[in-house]
This record gives structure tokens, C-alpha cells and sequence, in this order.
């Protein structure tokens, strides 16, 4: 049985971790060499670190930062933010990234997720999209939330796992950083056209949402910020509440 995985967070702008609501109102929460060690050592499955910037400002990803963060934890670390080409792909995966996220850049060349694919492997690629609710659909927004690109998030979805993505990271504007839990009808959307693993992100105030994410949605990760950065629920008491709960995790 494949277990299910935690993955905190880290939101990077201008060198610090931040976390705001639906995407705005954007609040320091530290240094992310610091969290990111701080989590690998207290039973992280996974770090994601995401350049939320780095698109909208049309610059690469911060490497420097990846690089620090690399050395200092020892658990995959998925990186993102300004990927744009093959060769920024390569840059990040030799700065210490395990896996690296596309979003914006797949957006406007879909191809890029087949080069990356062939290049790297499928397991090397994670495209993200951030998906806000519109009647009975939800639309992709590119440039960290700031853009609406007109496309249906489960249409994206699928195209983008056809064309080699080895995984989703599926965010819900609507709840980010809301504790509301995650948009489980979303997820279900999603997983109902894809054969790749499905990582829930946006809404997680709690140990309930994250089993209603794995049970409720059939998500094979759930990524959080905001309860970890603010010592609201610990990974330890996470991990513990999901096994109480029957869900698979590594303890």
C-alpha cells in the first residue's frame, strides 16, 4: 500500500517564507532554510518550496535559496517559480531540487511539460494550478493567482498528466488560507480524469480536513502552510490523528 503524504509549504517572496488569504494579505512567517529543516526534522514527507513571485516579477527562481534549503533537509524537496524552459528544469533539479513545479510557463507552451517529461522523467515534473470556482467549474489562474487564463481546471488537468506530468498540485484560491478545508469536490473533479497522483493544497485548518482530503477526495498527499508556520497543528500530531483515523502515513 502506498502511503499517504504530509507536505508543508514554503511560500517564498523576496527570501522570506509568507502566507497570506486567497492569495493576498501576505503575512512573513520566517526563513525558509530554518522551517524547511525545522520540518524534515519533524516528520515532513515532503517540502514544496514555491517562488510565488518569481513568475509575475519575470525572473527565475531564487537558486540560492533552493541550495541553501537543499543542504539542510533530507527529505524530496519540490521547487517552483519561474520555471520557464528545459534548462531552468535542469538548473533547479542540479540546485538540490528532487522534483520541479511548473505552472504559469506550462500555461502558455503546453509543450513544455513534454520536454521537461522527456528530459527529466515523468517523476521530475509537477504541474500546479491554481483553480478558483466559477459556477459549476473552476478556472486556472497563472502568475501566482493574479491572472485568469480562461481554462477549465479539470480540462488543464488532465491535458497536462496526458502530456507527462508525473503529478498534480491542485490549489484552491477559494480556500486558501482560510481553514475551511480543502475543496474536496475539486479534487474528486480532478482525480475522476487522471491516473497520476493528486496532492490537495488550499484550506486545511485541521486534522479533519486532511482525512476528509484522503477520504473524502481520494488525495494521495495533502500540502499545507498555515498550520504549520503558526504551530497550530504540528506534523507529529498530524501524522498521529491520521493514523487514529485509519489513513495510511508514514509514522
Amino acid at each position: 500500500m502506498l502511503r499517504k503524504r504530509v507536505i508543508p509549504c514554503l511560500d517564498v517572496t523576496a527570501g522570506r517564507v509568507v502566507k497570506g488569504v486567497q492569495f493576498v494579505d501576505l503575512r512573513d512567517e520566517g526563513d525558509p532554510v530554518e522551517l524547511a529543516a525545522k520540518y524534515a526534522a519533524g516528520g515532513a514527507d515532503e517540502i514544496c518550496f514555491l517562488d510565488i513571485t518569481a513568475s509575475s516579477d519575470g525572473r527565475a527562481t531564487m537558486l540560492d535559496v533552493v541550495r541553501r534549503t537543499a543542504r539542510n533537509v533530507f527529505v524530496p524537496l519540490s521547487v517552483g517559480g519561474g520555471v520557464r524552459s528545459v534548462a531552468d528544469m535542469r538548473a533547479t533539479l542540479r540546485a538540490g531540487a528532487d522534483k520541479v513545479v511548473i505552472n504559469t510557463a506550462a500555461l502558455a507552451d503546453p509543450d513544455l511539460i513534454d520536454r521537461c517529461a522527456a528530459e527529466f522523467g515523468r517523476q521530475c515534473v509537477v504541474l500546479a494550478m491554481d483553480a478558483k470556482r466559477r459556477d459549476d467549474a473552476w478556472e486556472v489562474y497563472s502568475h501566482g493567482g493574479r491572472t485568469p487564463t480562461g481554462r477549465d481546471a479539470v480540462t488543464w488537468a488532465a491535458e497536462g498528466a496526458a502530456r507527462g506530468a508525473g503529478e498534480l498540485l491542485v490549489t484552491s484560491m477559494d480556500r486558501d488560507g482560510t481553514y475551511d478545508g480543502y475543496d474536496l469536490e475539486l479534487l474528486r473533479a480532478v482525480k475522476a480524469v487522471v491516473h497520476v497522483p493528486v496532492i490537495a493544497s488550499g484550506g486545511a485548518g485541521s486534522i479533519a480536513d486532511c482525512v476528509e482530503a484522503f477520504d473524502g477526495a481520494d488525495a494521495d498527499a495533502v500540502l499545507a502552510a498555515s498550520i504549520f508556520h503558526r504551530d497550530e497543528i504540528t506534523l507529529t500530531s498530524l501524522k498521529a490523528g491520521l493514523a487514529a483515523s485509519g489513513v495510511a502515513v508514514r509514522l
